[in-house]
C-alpha cells in the first residue's frame, strides 16, 4: 500500500456535482476510518489526499498545503503528536486530532502542541464534516478584513484586522484560536460567556458537551495575559469573563 493516496471530488461514485477546491489531508493508519472519512469530505466538495503514517503525513502536508488536516494520534513510524509538531514549525493550518482513547491527557497535549479540535473514534462522520467546514469558516473569517476594527479592554488592545495584541505595552503572541478566544472575552469584557457559547462563538460549534477543548485554550491565554493586568477569571459553574486586576484566575 503506498503511503499516501489521493482522493478527490472527482470520484464518481462518491463525487458532488462541484468541488469546493478546498483541500484536506486525511492521516490514519486505519483503511476503514480513510475511507469513511473521504467518503463523507468529497461528498461535500472537498478535495482529499490521505497518508498512512506519520513520515508520510508530514511530506503530504507540505506537499499538498490543504487548508485543514484530519490527523489520527496513534500512527505507524511517527506519532500524530511529533506530526502536530513538526508541521506548526512552518504552517498554521487548522489540525483536527483523531484519538481512538477518550482520555483528557490525550487531548490536552495535543492541544497544547498546537492541534485545533479534537475527535474521539468511533465518531459520526457527519459531525466531522461539521468540525472541518465550522473551523474553516472561522479561519476564513479571521483571514478576512474585520468591521469592527480595534478592541480597547484597559492596557489590552487587539487589532481584529491586524490580529495583533498588546497588553500593557507588550506585543502577545497568539495562536488562531487563542486570538479569537480574547477577542471574543474582550468583545464581551465583564460579561460572563459559557464554555458553550465560547465554543459556537470562537469553533462554529458545540457538539456533547466537548468542552475541553475550551478550558485548555483558556489556560493558555491566561499564561499570556500574566502580569498584564487583565485576566480570564473562572466563574465556577458557569464560564468565564475578562477582568482587570482579578487576585483569582483559577
Amino acid at each position: 500500500m503506498p503511503a499516501t493516496t489521493k482522493h478527490t471530488a472527482a470520484t464518481p461514485a462518491t463525487a458532488p456535482n462541484t468541488s469546493t477546491g478546498v483541500k484536506v489531508v486525511v492521516v490514519d493508519d486505519d483503511e476503514h476510518i480513510r475511507e469513511l472519512a473521504s467518503l463523507y469530505l468529497m461528498k461535500e466538495g472537498f478535495d482529499v489526499t490521505c497518508a498512512v503514517d506519520g513520515i508520510s503525513a508530514v511530506t503530504t502536508i507540505r506537499s499538498v498545503n490543504p487548508s485543514l488536516v484530519v490527523l489520527d494520534l496513534m500512527l505507524p513510524g511517527m506519532s500524530g503528536f511529533d506530526v502536530c509538531k513538526e508541521v506548526r514549525t512552518t504552517s498554521n493550518v487548522p489540525i483536527i486530532m483523531l484519538t481512538a482513547r477518550d482520555e483528557d491527557v490525550d487531548k490536552i497535549v495535543g492541544l497544547e502542541i498546537g492541534a485545533d479540535d479534537y475527535l474521539t473514534k468511533p465518531f459520526n462522520p457527519r459531525e466531522l464534516v461539521a468540525r472541518v467546514k465550522a473551523i474553516l469558516r472561522r479561519a476564513e473569517a479571521g483571514a478576512a478584513p474585520s468591521t469592527t476594527g480595534v478592541i480597547q479592554v484597559a492596557a489590552l488592545r487587539i487589532d481584529k484586522q491586524r490580529r495583533e495584541v498588546t497588553a500593557a505595552g507588550q506585543e502577545l503572541t497568539l495562536r488562531t484560536k487563542e486570538f479569537d478566544l480574547l477577542a471574543t472575552l474582550a468583545e464581551n469584557a465583564g460579561i460572563v460567556l459559557t464554555r458553550e457559547q465560547l465554543l459556537d462563538r470562537v469553533w462554529g460549534y458545540n457538539f456533547y458537551g466537548e468542552t475541553r477543548t475550551v478550558d485548555v485554550h483558556v489556560q493558555h491565554v491566561r499564561a499570556k495575559l500574566a502580569g498584564t493586568g487583565l485576566g480570564i477569571a473562572t466563574v465556577r459553574g458557569v464560564g468565564y469573563k475578562l477582568v482587570e486586576n482579578a487576585e483569582s484566575m483559577d
